[in-house]
């Protein structure tokens, strides 16, 4: 067999991890090809060729420098490999791919998953954060293993077979010019055999450790992003909803169609101090519409506070179970049913209401579960004019595609343009009584609101908290 390996590598910060890339690749037993795209030249053996130049001006678009190379020699070979200058390809991530691709219809695409460790130790799943969730209605068999969907595509790695790069060149949707959308430049490069091309990635869950890759810089690691030992609980409940009848879909739709889907819900909240803020004293009981992985509410529970949780999702539903959170499952509407004979001193909307078609119901309908002088909280993106206008002029000239830069309307952007104002009227609408608004504004932000006497603080602060009790 014959292997293709092309490598991006910018600049020489992670030549290191090149270094170590290159070791793996020339220790294979396949007869293995490398070439590296930069944007200087640089001597890395005989047996490395080097490609240099930028496919545009900027920087970021050199991830797109390695499709014409596999387009020119797309019969050449029989195992194509792209990958980052830092994610280390093994011998059994190749034997795995290849041993999945003999069982995966034509159609699918055997992914790969980045892990990282931390200086003790301790792994990470890069890819697992943000927006990005297992669709639990994907989980099938093929052969004697189990596969599922991840909406995260990025992996900074790809492989293809010769059919397979055959079949993405003649979609149409492999040799194009750098865009970005959904991902940046640099992740749309290794993101488009999926995104554009007419194949789904697959994650194999039930050999899940053959198809993991190192992510040499560990730069994510300890940050933003999922331990190991929690998200193979998430694998484990996986499995489990899709045998046991639980729901498969989302509780409402949870990513926007704006760039880079910003505004999406965050299943991986940090804990919002804001809400724990807003929760007045005494309360005994809080009921969480649409929690994610439950940081915040891990917190009210450690004060003694019971907590009910509705997450957006069954696979999620199992880390926020394990924070102590009581789960209901379901859809908003039989949820609301499960809970018709209880009562709430408070009701927590975290991120929501921006997200589902009819804001205003939703609050009624979750209102009326709250216990006499109970308080419905909600926050939202304030997406105020200004802030709208200044990410147009950060974004402009960016070569999206299918995506627009800010909002427009729900059908289009899959969200609604949020602000305090718009937050207190949903609330007016839905019954219920404003009593407190806030709003969460970065160091930065803050001081540039002093400077305002404290007027710039709805149009500067990028999210809004609002608390109201129902009417008399």
């Amino acid at each position: 067999m014959k292997i293709l390996a092309a490598i991006t590598n910018y600049g020489s910060q992670n030549d290191r991890y090149l270094a170590r890339i290159l070791r793996e690749y020339r220790g294979m037993r396949e007869d293995v090809d490398i070439v590296v795209t930069s944007n200087i030249a640089k001597d890395l053996g005989p047996d490395v060729e080097m490609v240099v130049g930028l496919p545009s001006r900027d920087p970021w678009s050199l991830g797109f420098a390695h499709k014409r190379i596999f387009a020119e020699r797309s019969t050449a070979y029989d195992l194509f490999i792209y990958s980052e200058d830092d994610m280390l390809i093994t011998q059994r991530n190749v034997d795995a791919f290849l041993r999945a691709t003999e069982i995966l219809p034509k159609d699918e695409i055997a992914g790969l998953f980045r892990i990282e460790t931390d200086p003790t130790g301790k792994s990470y799943l890069s890819d697992v954060r943000q927006h990005y969730r297992w669709e639990a209605g994907s989980v099938c068999s093929r052969g004697e293993d189990t596969y599922a969907f991840f909406t995260n595509e990025h992996a900074a790695c790809y492989m293809l077979t010769r059919e397979q790069l055959g079949r993405a060149i003649k979609s149409g949707g492999f040799l194009v010019e750098p865009h970005e959308g959904r991902y940046d430049l640099l992740c749309t490069a290794a993101t488009d055999p999926y995104t554009q091309c007419g194949f789904r990635k697959m994650i194999c869950i039930s050999s899940f450790d053959d198809f993991l890759v190192h992510h040499l810089s560990n730069k994510y690691a300890g940050t933003c992003i999922l331990g190991a030992e929690e998200f193979y609980s998430q694998l484990r409940g996986l499995q489990r909803v899709a045998a046991n009848g639980k729901p498969k879909e989302t509780l409402f739709p949870v990513e926007t169609k704006v760039y880079r889907q910003a505004w999406s819900k965050d299943y991986y909240e940090p804990c919002q101090e804001e809400i724990l803020s807003a929760v007045p004293e005494g309360v005994r009981s809080v009921l969480s519409v649409g929690c994610g992985w439950g940081a915040t509410e891990q917190r009210l529970v450690e004060k003694g506070i019971r907590v009910k949780g509705v997450p957006v999702d069954s696979v999620i539903a199992v880390s926020a179970e394990a924070r102590g959170v009581e789960v209901v499952h379901g859809d908003l509407e039989s949820a609301r049913e499960q809970l018709e004979n209880e009562q709430f001193d408070c009701v927590l909307l975290s991120n929501v209401l921006h997200l589902v078609p009819d804001p205003v119901k939703l609050l009624s309908s979750f209102a009326e579960l709250l216990s006499p002088g109970g308080c419905m909280i909600s926050s939202v993106p304030n997406l105020s004019r200004g802030r709208r206008i200044s990410r147009r002029v950060r974004l402009r000239g960016k070569p999206l595609v299918g995506h627009s830069i800010n909002p427009r309307s729900y059908d289009a952007s899959g969200m609604h343009i949020t602000t305090g104002r718009v937050l207190r009227r949903w609330f007016r609408e839905a019954g219920l009584t404003c009593n407190r608004i806030d709003y969460e504004n970065s160091a930065k932000q803050k001081r540039a609101d002093r400077l305002a006497f404290g007027l710039a603080r709805p149009m500067l602060a990028s999210s809004v908290y609002v608390s109201g009790v129902r009417g008399e």
